[in-house]
């Protein structure tokens, strides 16, 4: 039995080698390989031996000749593909390890790498290899993994050879090794040849990071994955999070805590987000962190009961025990309950705390996602592709366009109500002031059911407060944009555009509000 062996990634190698020739298979190497098996004192030749043709053109030819890949895709069950090997004095090759150059590894350097790199560094003959192996599994056993390397070897020698179906399960993963692989290289060519434009087809390499108990719904089966594309590498997000406690994460669970880590993050100052339903049902920002808390849950604790809390600054002993301890402003006695704490770090007290709060309490460390990325949204039979929402309020004018001008303070309050009503449902309202959520209407199939509940949910606190929209009024007199101004708001923020914008201008300076128009429009379906 004969095995070829060209690994970039060398761990477990020679182990591996040692194994098969313990069991009386002939091993043939290439290039850096062969060196290190050579130095470790295993019998192994040169792939050049059996091919008697050298190595060239600085290594990009080896294993590319009809010596090995007859040897490889040869069906032994087949006399006539026997006869060709006998004809030109082929040896079977029954077993193929290989793994890649780290062209993912190589292309995403800080800094950057030269065109000409990233290009020698596109695998040829490896991949060739791997797919002649995977297609004629059933008589070459296929290796991609020094995690599979043990495993064959026990094979080997306890069962005199590996089964049908671990032959396939390996040939499955060599396929799925060398796609993801062409999608890196495809997806690196693209943006050298078509910077920041669409590409016309695309390839989504993704890796199994957990399998789920279940989706939505407990009859839903589901997992996690993470993107493995290089647009997503180094990135942060959720789902680069490490869990330090708690029960595994669900499928809710990841989308609610992807909904609040982004949210929080979009607020500059010490901030706490907590979400429920991937909604923000409270917000606060305030010099002290323990203050944005205690803050963030009074404007709607039923709601934060049982939700997911963001923090943009590190967890420490006095947050962790305030969080453990801190009693429910409804009655002053319950203890809140969460599913999820997410922060980009914990001190050691604050994390020990923290972890006596709930022994199913998932305590997440993350760090921001980067701006820049695709949203990607599956309907039947295809996916919807676009930009993230990654504006902010820096990038935005905001245009005053009544009589009234906004205080200092107010212009402030509409800038946070502003990122706020960014991360909430349409159709989305949000009221705010002096840097905390005050109450939000949200997935209302009308925006004058959403106004209603914002300001329902502010309660007394409405007057004097904030109020924005993530679209524009399409009606003034006696909608959205009066019942709020009845109500005591002073300060209207939406992108305008309607073709009334006009009566919602006169409406505001009749009762002494102002409006800003941002001219950016943040729906989210």
């Amino acid at each position: 039995m004969r095995a070829l062996l060209g690994v970039y990634d060398k761990t477990g190698i020679e182990d591996f080698a040692r194994g098969l020739v313990a069991l009386g298979w002939e091993i043939v190497s290439t290039g850096g390989t062969f060196a290190a098996l050579e130095k470790a004192g295993i019998p192994v030749r040169k792939v050049e031996d059996i091919t008697g043709f050298p190595e060239m053109l600085d290594g990009r030819v080896k294993t590319l000749h009809p010596v090995v890949h007859g040897g490889i895709l040869a069906r032994r069950d087949l006399p006539a593909h026997m006869a060709a090997l006998a004809a030109h004095n082929i040896g079977g090759i029954d077993l193929v390890c290989c793994n890649l150059y780290p062209f993912v590894a190589t292309v995403t350097k800080p800094g950057g790498v030269s065109f000409e790199e990233g290009i020698e560094n596109i695998d040829i003959g490896g991949p060739t290899m791997l797919r002649a192996a995977a297609k004629n599994h059933n008589d070459v056993i296929v290796v991609v993994s020094p995690g599979d390397y043990g495993p064959i070897l026990n094979h080997l020698k306890d069962d005199g050879g590996v089964s049908k179906e671990a032959r396939l399960h390996l040939a499955y993963k060599a396929f799925a090794h060398t796609a993801a692989y062409d999608s890196a290289v495809s997806e690196w060519l693209h943006g050298q040849a078509h910077p920041g434009e669409t590409p016309e087809t695309q390839t989504l390499p993704m890796k199994l990071a957990q399998e789920l108990r279940y989706g939505e719904n407990p009859h839903q089966s589901a997992a996690f994955y993470t993107d493995q594309s290089l647009r997503e590498h180094g990135r942060g997000g959720i789902a680069t999070a490490v869990q330090h406690h708690g029960k595994e994460m669900s499928y809710n669970n990841y989308l609610d805590a992807d909904a609040a880590w982004n949210c929080v993050n979009d607020f500059t100052g010490p901030s706490c987000v907590i979400v429920k339903h991937t909604n923000p049902c409270g917000v606060a920002t305030r010099g002290d962190l323990l203050e944005a808390y205690r803050l963030a849950v009074r404007a709607d604790a039923t709601s934060a009961y049982g939700g997911i809390v963001a923090f943009n600054r590190v967890v420490d002993e006095a947050l962790a025990r305030e969080l453990r301890e801190f009693r429910s402003p409804n009655d002053g006695e319950t203890r809140m309950f969460y599913e999820i704490v997410v922060a980009p770090g914990y001190t050691p007290e604050g994390l020990t705390v923290l972890k006596g709060k709930s022994k199913d309490l998932r305590i997440l460390e993350a760090q921001p996602h980067a701006p820049g990325g695709k949203s990607y949204r599956q309907v039947g039979g295809g996916w919807l592709v676009q930009d993230a929402d990654d504006r902010t309020p820096e990038e935005i004018e905001f245009k005053v366009v009544t009589e009234r001008q906004p205080t200092p303070q107010e212009l402030e309050d509409l800038k946070f109500a502003w990122r706020c009503v960014k991360h909430v449902k349409s159709n989305a309202i949000t009221v705010a002031r002096e840097g905390r959520l005050l109450g939000m209407g949200s997935g209302q199939p009308n925006r004058v059911k959403s106004v209603e509940i914002a300001m329902e949910k502010a309660g007394d606190e409405v007057a004097g407060a904030v109020l924005a929209s993530d679209a524009f009024f399409p009606f003034a007199w006696g909608d959205s944009i009066e019942k709020a101004c009845q109500a005591g708001i002073k300060v209207i923020v939406h992108p305008g555009g309607s073709l009334r914008d006009q009566d919602g201008i006169d409406c505001c300076n009749q009762y002494g509000v102002t409006m800003v128009l941002t001219g950016t429009r943040h729906f989210r379906h």
